[in-house]
Parts: C-alpha cells; sequence; structure tokens
C-alpha cells in the first residue's frame, strides 16, 4: 500500500457537494483516505472565470499503480459530470490531481508524477503543507513547507471551511 497525495477542486454547481462526492468516490474506488485539508477558496489560476474554486488536499492508502490510478481518476471525474474541454484551463465540476506517489517519479506522455505545476500553485501548496509539510518533493528535494515558502505564486488562498 502506497500514501498518495490528490489535490481536489471545483468551481461550478454545488462546489462543497462536488468535493464531498469526490471524495466518497476515491474512497470507494481507490482507498481509504488518511487525511484530509480543510477546503480552500481559491481565484482561478492560469485563466479568467466569475466563480472562485474550493480545493482541498487528501492523503489516500491506495495499492493501484500510478496508470491505474490515473485511470480511477478519470473515471471518477467523468461520472461526477466532468466533460474535459481542449481548453488547457477551464471552469469544472471537479478536478482531480496526482500530486504525489510516495516519492515515485513518473515522467509519460499522460502522466507526471509528481504533479508538474505542485510547487508553482498555492492552492496545491497551503492544504498540502496543513497535511503534510514536511514530505518532501522527489525531484526539488525540498519540503512541503519549504516550496510553500518561496513559491512566486502570490494568488489569496482562503480558508473556507
Amino acid at each position: 500500500m502506497k500514501n498518495v497525495f490528490l489535490g481536489i477542486g471545483t468551481n461550478l454547481g454545488r462546489r462543497e457537494n462536488n468535493l464531498d462526492d469526490a471524495i466518497k468516490r476515491v474512497e470507494e474506488n481507490i482507498g481509504p483516505i488518511l487525511k484530509n485539508s480543510s477546503i480552500y477558496e481559491t481565484e482561478p489560476w492560469g485563466f479568467k472565470a466569475e466563480d472562485e474554486f474550493l480545493n482541498m488536499v487528501v492523503m489516500v492508502k491506495t495499492d493501484l499503480i500510478p496508470s491505474v490510478l490515473l485511470e480511477q481518476i478519470l473515471d471518477i471525474e467523468s461520472s461526477l459530470g466532468r466533460v474535459r474541454s481542449t481548453e488547457k484551463y477551464s471552469s469544472r465540476l471537479i478536478d482531480i490531481d496526482i500530486l504525489l506517489y510516495e516519492d515515485i517519479i513518473v515522467n509519460d506522455r499522460n502522466l507526471k508524477i509528481p504533479h508538474p505545476l505542485l510547487n508553482k500553485r498555492r492552492f496545491v501548496l497551503v492544504p498540502l503543507c496543513e497535511i503534510a509539510p514536511g514530505v518532501v518533493h522527489p525531484i526539488l528535494k525540498k519540503t512541503m513547507a519549504e516550496l510553500l515558502q518561496i513559491c512566486e505564486d502570490r494568488s489569496e488562498v482562503r480558508k473556507f471551511l
């Protein structure tokens, strides 16, 4: 069993319910959630939108290998109504990203672990630091707390709940 950190976000529909539904599906299809961060409200990152995001991070124990984990995540997103856009960044009902998978590094065409933008996004680092500040990024060799300190992203990340 491996410890995996997932980022979950939503800015459309009933945002809190979207997060709750995603968490339930993660537990049903991926494994037990060992820790979850608070929910944070954040402005969209990389694009403009009227609706702000709710974001959180969960730590999951799973026996799924990374490629199967990605398949499960895509199935969960689809079952919750996500339609993938051709745009790189857009509003969405649900978004689940693999942030870290133990200290494993994956660099495939369709899957990159750790998430390549993890260290550039406060909306990921703040909740990640809440539950795992001492976890070390396997490529950058810095803790999540250190990455948050040096993160150049200055967008506001406010506790929602």
